[in-house]
């Protein structure tokens, strides 16, 4: 492998030492996200992360497992989220609109994308689709030690340049490099760290009609988080969400005060509404 726990990447060099809108985090300074494909070792990261101090339930209103975590670092306690394994944050499953909308509107600190070092290509769609939503991303590339006896050799320097987020190898089940983890994911609650996504521009029709949607938006749910990410949705034909923004869902997830007065209709997918950019995007 080109980086280990010695290497010379940025994310070695990160400077070591907000409130989320309508999720409670308790006591506690710094809420993560933990959000990756199934079988990327997602669940291994948060274990050797929080070890024993975490807990499980139900999402409200899911059947689905909820699993938190916390641990601290540089004398600040931090409340690690396990989000449902999901393969993208477009479809209707169950799993993907809850990591969807807390990513959304949980407003984490931080969102980790755990993905498989042996898959980029595969794996790294969905980082495409969190980078998308929110630039406070950390790459948690996994499984290095399989991708190494493999014969795998990953540029993770020219990766993280290219992605424009920190980029952090870990073998999580033998704890390798959890430490630049740690630092990484602090550095981006500070501010120390403000990742910039290369994500590219939208075609100019679409972006135009982002543009034009926005002010319906801001008129329903004012101050909604992610609001151009929900307005290319709409454009996008995205039934979930045209619904949840007519029935105030979308507000109440967001702790927003739903108005009194009649709420205008959410705008109506455009016909020739331009390819999903994410699915041009390929592997770095």
């Amino acid at each position: 492998m080109s980086c280990s726990g010695n290497c010379n990447c940025s994310h070695n060099n990160y400077l070591t030492g907000g409130n989320t809108v309508g999720l409670s985090i308790g006591g506690h300074s710094r809420t993560i996200a933990l959000a990756g494909n199934p079988n990327t070792g997602k669940s291994t990261v948060f274990n050797a992360l929080t070890g024993l101090r975490q807990h499980t339930g139900n999402w409200p209103g899911k059947t689905v497992t909820r699993a938190e975590g916390h641990y601290n670092f540089n004398n600040f306690s931090y409340k690690l989220i396990d989000l449902p394994g999901t393969y993208s944050l477009l479809s209707a499953s169950v799993d993907e609109e809850i990591a969807r909308d807390y990513i959304l509107f949980g407003q984490p600190d931080c969102t980790v994308v755990v993905v498989d070092a042996t898959a980029l290509q595969r794996n790294l769609n969905l980082a495409f689709q969190v980078m998308e939503i929110t630039p406070k991303v950390v790459l948690c590339v996994n499984l290095i030690d399989e991708a190494a006896r493999k014969g795998f050799d990953i540029d993770f320097q020219a990766l993280e340049d290219k992605l424009g987020i920190p980029v952090v190898p870990t073998a999580a089940r033998r704890k390798q490099n959890l430490d630049l983890l740690q630092e990484a994911i602090e550095a981006v609650c500070t501010g120390k760290l403000k990742p910039k996504p290369n994500i590219p521009a939208p075609p100019p029709d679409l972006k135009e009609a982002i543009d034009q949607t926005l002010p319906l938006i801001e008129s329903i749910a004012p101050g909604l988080p992610s609001a151009r990410w929900v307005a290319y949705r709409l454009i996008e034909g995205d039934t979930r969400i045209r619904r949840a923004l007519e029935t105030g869902e979308l507000q109440q997830l967001a702790g927003i005060k739903l108005p009194s007065s009649p709420k205008p209709t959410p705008p109506s997918p455009t016909p020739d509404a331009a390819q999903n950019p994410t699915d041009k995007k390929q592997s770095a």
